[in-house]
């Protein structure tokens, strides 16, 4: 008996309280049905066609599965061996086995390739979808995924080069084994641009590059030299810049050469990331190694230009994408969490907050699945000056919001949101990564500038776009007379750069949203935008917008 009543005491110490108004994992979900934003994109941007194969994605993204796979590949980061065991050089990285799962499941969904594949009208929005759907999962195997994708424009100037690299660039399957491109059937395409004294500034690179014979479009040369950041190193080939006595110039430089042995792309080691960290970005040295001229001698710049807006462009999708995680965690939450006696989701200044982070994703998504349309029709003069200007400015102003956008998010999960067990820490170290790669955002201000004064039209039709919207908002119209004063005397316009860029973003994200019809998003997003104040924190929405409604479109499960 005494030993029955100790044994009870015992196991009511053990059970010190009941785990309760905790919210349960967002998994098993489709994150394409819970978002009218994206559904309305596809359909108003021409990719209605593909909506089963969207939806079927978005499926397989939010299940329970692939959200592990995205934990696992951040928490398990890439190795770098240099060395077998008995001392050859093997410049080998080890992945774990679900960010091998995530790349397969990106090339095996097209995602590397489809508008190449399958060059249809809305065929970049479809792409754009799925991008987006996976890319809120886990962003680092973007990487790969994106150059693989925006090398296609590159390589096509050298018919030679192309002939044998782009059916095993576009097919549509993975092979993560480290063996020669002449034994796989299906590659990945990395980048190599940046070295130390330069950074963004390529034509102060110093690495060279000989011609072994012949000279010209995919002859070969011996390059020397150095790459400060190479992305990512198990991919099968590079896109580089050297320099020749000509000048600048790109090339195709393989891991293998031809006859099975290592090319001498030796990786001195990977680098430690705040972000990004499941994708290996590497300094790579090059000691004569093989490599095929793309494009015309010196012309390194005009060929590598085709990639530029492809992976601006995936950038914008990545941090839209990003943003959209963010505030579907924080909805979730909000929608489950208990405090002060109701549901956090119906506290006044929590919906302030919700409803001004989904606003912002509502502006993201208008303005990138826009950018898809015109890449869609870039035979059309208009919609190719769009592109021209609009992936810049698109990326700049996307990718410099996000940041503050996680933060704001986290804030939301309070505690728990900094946690490493939870997503939203993830995607607050992810943040950063889209806005400094690819050209960081004083690098997108000046091509915008470089833009404007080299093809002035490009700013014309950023602005026939915008006047579709016109005299619908006095806020925005406004808006857009001040900036067509501003951009009329361009004297300070270096200093003035990021203004103009963020001006030039909030016109056009306005104005398509008026133009896509919901006026409850509309108005809000003007009102908060250009009215009054301008930009500030987060949750600072003027009086009368309907929250709820705004809310509605950010909660994740339909």
């Amino acid at each position: 008996m005494h030993n029955t009543q100790a044994n009870t005491r015992l196991g009511t110490l053990a059970a010190t309280h009941q785990v309760f108004n905790q919210t349960p994992p967002l998994e098993n979900y489709n994150p394409y049905d819970g978002d009218p934003a994206l559904q309305e994109a596809v359909q108003r941007e021409g990719a209605g066609w593909a909506e089963d194969s969207i939806r079927a994605h978005g499926a397989r993204c939010g299940s329970a599965e692939v959200i592990e796979w995205g934990f696992l590949a951040n928490e398990y980061k890439p190795e770098f061996r240099s060395h077998d065991r008995t001392g050859n050089r093997t410049d080998y990285v080890r992945y774990h086995p679900a960010y091998h799962q995530l790349m397969r499941l990106a090339l095996e969904s097209g995602l590397h390739s489809s508008p190449w594949t399958d060059p249809q009208a809305g065929a970049h929005v479809a792409r754009a979808a799925k991008y987006y759907l996976q890319a809120q999962i886990e962003a680092g195997h973007g990487c790969p995924v994106t150059m693989t994708f925006a090398s296609v424009a590159a390589l096509h100037r050298t018919p030679a080069i192309a002939a044998y690299w782009l059916p095993k660039i576009l097919a549509c399957r993975y092979d993560p084994r480290n063996v020669s491109h002449e034994d796989k059937t299906t590659v990945t395409i990395g980048m190599g641009m940046t070295e130390k004294q330069g950074g963004s500034d390529v034509r102060a690179n110093t690495t060279s590059a000989l011609p072994l014979g012949e000279e010209g479009p995919a002859a070969a040369y011996e390059l020397i030299g150095h790459k400060w950041f190479l992305s990512a190193p198990m991919c099968d080939a590079f896109l580089m810049l050297a320099q020749t006595q000509v000048g600048l110039s790109c090339f195709l430089v393989p891991r293998w050469r031809p006859d099975g042995s290592r090319n001498p792309v030796q990786i001195q080691r990977l680098k430690n990331k705040l972000g990004n960290v499941s994708n290996a970005s590497s300094e790579v040295e090059l000691r004569g190694a093989l490599g095929w001229l793309v494009g015309e001698e010196g012309r390194g710049i005009p060929a590598i230009i085709g990639m530029v807006a492809m992976t601006r462009f995936d950038c914008m999708v990545g941090s839209s994408a990003g943003q959209r995680q963010a505030v579907a965690q924080a909805a979730y939450h909000a929608s489950h969490r208990n405090v002060f006696g109701k549901k956090l989701l119906k506290q006044p200044l929590m919906r302030n907050v919700l409803a001004d982070l989904q606003l912002e994703v509502e502006g993201s998504l208008v303005l990138t699945f826009r950018m898809a349309r015109a890449l869609d029709t870039r035979e059309q003069e208009h919609e190719k000056l769009l592109v021209r200007l609009g992936t810049a400015v698109g990326k700049y102003w996307i990718c410099k919001r996000t940041p503050g956008h996680a933060y704001e998010a986290m804030e939301c999960l309070g505690g728990n949101g900094v946690s490493e067990d939870f997503i939203l820490a993830r995607l607050y170290r992810e943040a950063p990564v889209n806005a400094i790669w690819e050209g960081s955002g004083n690098i997108q201000a000046l091509d915008v500038l470089r833009a404007i004064s080299k093809t002035p039209v490009v700013v014309e039709a950023w602005f026939a776009e915008i006047d579709n919207a016109r005299g619908q908002m006095a806020e925005l119209d406004q808006a857009v007379t001040r900036l067509k004063d501003a951009l009329s005397n361009l004297r300070d316009a270096e200093y003035q750069a990021r203004w103009l860029l963020e001006q030039l973003a909030l016109t056009m994200q306005a104005s398509l949203l008026i133009q896509a019809g919901n006026s409850v998003v509309a108005e809000a997003f003007v009102r908060s935008r250009l009215g009054g104040t301008g930009i500030r924190n987060y949750g600072s929405l003027p009086t009368g917008v309907d929250c709820g409604a705004i809310i509605a479109r950010a909660t994740p499960l339909a």
